[in-house]
């Protein structure tokens, strides 16, 4: 954690000012400490270089395991593509100057995709996760100057309220217990006229039978729907078979990325998560515009390997 950091956090209880102590510190990072709340007089670990507002990773166990075995398929620093850098830009609408000298908000930093791009752009990002992927994340751009990685929940945030330039969430808000509830306790931490980008999985006839798998995927071991998912690979190039092929996606829906680990990744993650629910834009629309924001646009566009999906942007007034 770098000690800059400090000023930026709050207990997620009661709000009160955090004070360092017991710190080890490694080059200009803080290793291993302890931060604990004047007001309430609770305590939140240091752990590798991570401070930790959560005690375990809750419903949000498959994502731990998924970024620690694909820590490294969408990463663009780690493939010298631009694949992510492209992917963030039309989900969020912002280009380079929009988040230049910012403070910017991960809400759901998994293994550092997007703050990897963020940061890249020169925002100051504050990647925040449940899942034990922020281990990852740190491994991949922890160290960056730019970069602050958290271990919290999206619903006890430890931030000062109205403190963030921009905020993003993208594929994460819909893998919470509720969607519209994790979106709302975002919104108080980000500044007037900031911007909120949000990734949402939508509503549609892509997901019928996968929804039916999905009762039985999420109910197995997640090492079985490690090696189970892989049939995303092969299966890649029987759905390019006319007719037969498309009749198999709907069956079996799964990831038809070109790249193999993308389409595997993928596909794990949409069989494995406990909470996966789907939504119409207009809903989305509703939540933006009772949270007050203006200047709300919608990004839908299809790309390949993509299943149904709500992007959306608004500034808050």
């Amino acid at each position: 954690m770098k000690p800059s950091l400090i000023e930026m956090l709050v207990c997620p209880g009661c709000g009160s000012a955090l004070e360092l102590k017991e710190q080890f510190s490694e080059g200009s990072d803080i290793k291993e400490g302890i931060l604990s709340c004047r007001g309430c007089s609770s305590i939140f670990p240091i752990r590798n270089f991570i401070p930790r507002f959560v005690e375990t990773d809750k419903y949000v166990d498959t994502f731990s395991f998924e970024w620690n075995k694909f820590h490294d398929v969408q990463m663009d620093i780690l493939n010298n593509t631009d694949a992510s850098e492209n992917t963030f830009g039309w989900k969020t609408g912002w280009k380079p100057e929009d988040i230049r000298g910012r403070l910017i908000l991960d809400a759901g930093v998994g293994a550092g995709r997007f703050a990897d791009v963020a940061s890249r752009w020169d925002g100051e990002v504050i990647g925040v996760d449940l899942s034990y992927a922020v281990d990852v994340a740190f491994k991949n751009i922890g160290k960056r100057k730019n970069v602050h990685i958290i271990h919290a929940d999206i619903f006890h945030l430890p931030f000062k309220k109205e403190y963030f330039d921009h905020a993003y969430s993208i594929g994460v808000l819909h893998h919470t217990p509720d969607t519209e509830k994790a979106f709302k306790a975002v919104v108080p931490y980000l500044k007037k006229s900031g911007e909120f980008a949000v990734f949402i999985y939508a509503h549609g006839h892509y997901h019928y039978f996968s929804d039916i798998w999905r009762k039985i995927t999420t109910k197995l071991p997640i090492k079985c729907m490690y090696y189970l998912s892989s049939v995303a690979m092969p299966l890649y190039y029987i759905h390019k078979i006319p007719f037969f092929g498309k009749a198999a996606q709907f069956l079996l829906p799964t990831a038809n990325w070109p790249k193999r680990r993308w389409r595997w990744l993928d596909t794990f993650d949409w069989y494995t998560p406990k909470y996966q629910w789907k939504h119409t834009w207009p809903e989305v629309f509703k939540w933006f515009r009772d949270e007050g924001f203006s200047g709300i646009e919608l990004f839908q566009e299809d790309k390949e390997g993509s299943l149904g999906q709500i992007c959306m942007k608004g500034r808050k007034s």
